[in-house]
């Protein structure tokens, strides 16, 4: 019987690691992200799809650590200093959009003629976003770091907040609120505020003794286990106090994002974070009751709809008060608004004291469930519908006359380390670039750049192609540099072109394109590297420097192959770590051009085209 039990759950573990497999790839392949993904998976195997799993709730409970450790490695990041950096966004910010939409929701339920205690709780856990999709669109987005996405993650942390008060106020408003306290109410805040401070303290003074004495014992294995029991204890510590186990995560994140071990911990943490958040998606997916919307269709559409439109006007009203840019604005109404996880915790309460029932916990219930998974939907959608940036041209001149010996088209961190030396030799230069805030600050350092897209030929003949000597090919984009490079040729066969190129891939195309120099951008910066490391050994420099020029000769020799042939030819000139004999240095290369280019160690099979 125990081996039938054990058998039985190996088959639910399998099932849910296969169904997200199987759904994610496929999902972010059409381009509609992970977590619809993970969304869809679970309702397909859940008690209202295939029947493969009875009780989402369950392991919903269990998932809901994967938003507690991924909320840990975000606190990771947050050093106390930049936390306090936030803290007018925090609870100025994320204040102000709670407090407004709040307002809105609510009314929102008055006006479907709900009672203002009802109306107020579905509102109220509307208005508290879903931590894990919005965090985990930033991720993938790469965009926790920047400023936009610091501004959500402080909504987001105001929001883990506000459960305290708003779980309060559910007790105040029940039918039989009035047995409750103004002490009682007031002693529950003071535990949660106790354990805020209890967890600074220990945070603060015990956990990086706590986690040397560990180190010492090198045992690895000891670590991993210390860093969930940080975590987690964390979490326990929080929930008890009636707070979010979220935030304790996150605090207990912060309070070690300045420790010697914080890579450490997030490099066993992360793991477990990764796996346990898909589990939460694919819950969450699981949980949501076709039977409830099937029988209350219209009822579930009308305020899902209601919700998140209100909701996204009350975040878009805000982020204009505040001078925030329309874009910003409103990509932030529609990333965040969704319902999130806390509402379930929210309404469980309000269905326990009677504010609402059964019935009505299970439609606000699949009200949050639907607008999470509508969430990725709407991005798509704001991609689409919302034109792309264009730039203001305004103080940018055109260009248009210009008549330098030399064009630099790119004015990148490549085109003015190249415009150095000629500058300093009094060669009358000519720069342009399509990049407006780009030539804006270049003109705070002393240059005139002047606006004109080198792809265009018209635009080229303006910024005086027909006067040039030669011509600089500086872009960081591959296709751009081989289009320039066409049209230069096409058009002025005799003028020299030198061109950067981003890989060996490049490289050669620019060579079948007519250029008379070409050089790979990291080529000469990691042959500098690697012979400053010689050095550093031991070696001799005139050793050292025989070496690099060995290794420029060799390359040389490889591309003169691979101009004739295909990427793969030439590779016997490469020098391996594994003992294979390498043919003689070379010393004719074909083109001196041809002799400057980047990195070649380790490139094989399919990766040669990327050097």
């Amino acid at each position: 019987m125990a081996a039938e039990a054990s058998a039985n759950d190996l088959f639910y573990v399998v099932a849910l690691l296969g169904a997200g497999v199987v759904a994610v790839p496929i999902f972010k392949r059409i381009g509609l992200g992970s977590i619809l993904g993970y969304l869809t998976a679970g309702l397909v195997i859940g008690p209202f799809g295939l029947g493969v799993f009875s009780e989402s709730e369950a392991i919903l409970h269990i998932a809901e650590l994967g938003v507690v450790m991924f909320l840990f490695i975000i606190g990771l990041e947050m050093q106390p200093s930049r936390l306090w950096g936030m803290r007018r966004e925090i609870f100025g910010l994320g204040a102000l959009q709670v407090g407004f939409c709040a307002v809105l929701l609510t009314g929102v339920g008055l006006l479907g003629s709900f009672s203002v205690a009802q109306s107020f709780v579905a509102g109220a856990g509307f208005v508290l976003t879903s931590t894990a999709i919005v965090m985990q669109l930033l991720e993938e987005r790469g965009e926790i770091g920047v400023p936009k996405g610091q501004r959500m993650v402080s909504i987001l942390l105001l929001e883990d907040l506000a459960i305290v008060p708003l779980l309060a106020l559910v007790a105040f408003l029940a039918p039989g609120g009035a047995e409750t306290t103004l002490t009682e109410r007031l002693s529950e805040i003071a535990i949660g505020v106790g354990a805020i401070v209890a967890l600074i303290l220990a945070g603060r003074y015990l956990l990086n003794p706590f986690f040397r004495i560990l180190a010492d014992a090198r045992a690895r294995e000891v670590m991993t286990a210390a860093a969930l029991l940080v975590v987690l204890g964390s979490a326990l510590v929080m929930q008890s106090s009636g707070l979010s186990m979220a935030m304790g995560a996150f605090l207990a994140g912060v309070l070690l994002s300045e420790s010697t071990f914080r890579h450490q911990l997030e490099a066993d943490i992360e793991p477990f974070r990764g796996v346990l958040l898909g589990l939460f998606f694919l819950a969450v997916g699981m949980a949501l009751d076709l039977r409830v919307v099937a029988a209350n269709w219209q009822l579930v559409a009308v305020y899902v709809v209601a919700y998140m439109a209100a909701k996204a006007v009350g975040i878009y009203a805000v982020a204009r008060f505040l001078k925030t840019g329309h874009k910003e604005a409103l990509e932030r109404a529609v990333v965040m608004a969704q319902g999130g996880e806390f509402a379930f915790v929210l309404y469980s309460s309000a269905a326990a004291v009677g504010i609402i029932d059964a019935e009505a916990n299970a439609v606000l219930t699949a009200i949050i469930i639907i607008s999470m998974v509508l969430t990725p939907l709407a991005i798509i959608g704001l991609r689409y519908l919302t034109p792309r940036d264009e730039q203001s041209l305004e103080g940018v001149d055109m260009a248009d006359g210009l008549t330098g010996s030399v064009l630099i088209i790119g004015f990148g961190r490549f085109g003015q380390i190249a415009s150095q030396p000629l500058l300093l030799r009094g060669v009358d230069v000519s720069i342009i670039d399509n990049d407006v805030e780009m030539i804006q600050a270049a003109a705070d350092f002393g240059f005139k750049v002047y606006y004109g897209d080198g792809t265009r030929l018209d635009i080229l003949h303006a910024a005086g192609l027909g006067h040039a000597r030669a011509v600089l090919i500086c872009v960081d984009k591959a296709e751009t540099a081989i289009r320039i490079a066409e049209l230069v040729k096409a058009e002025f066969p005799l003028v020299t072109v030198m061109a950067r190129a981003f890989d060996r891939g490049t490289a050669l195309q620019l060579i079948h394109a007519g250029v008379d120099y070409q050089m790979r951008e990291t080529f000469e910066s990691a042959l500098a590297f690697g012979g400053s490391t010689l050095e550093a050994l031991g070696t001799d420099p005139q050793d050292v420097a025989d070496v690099i020029e060995d290794v420029r000769q060799r390359d040389a020799a490889r591309l003169e192959m691979q101009i004739t042939g295909d990427i793969r030819d030439g590779r016997n000139f490469m020098k391996g770590n594994i003992a294979t004999p390498v043919p003689a240095p070379v010393t004719q290369p074909r083109r001196a051009g041809q002799a400057l280019n980047e990195e070649t160690a380790g490139v094989l099979g399919k990766q040669a085209s990327a050097n």
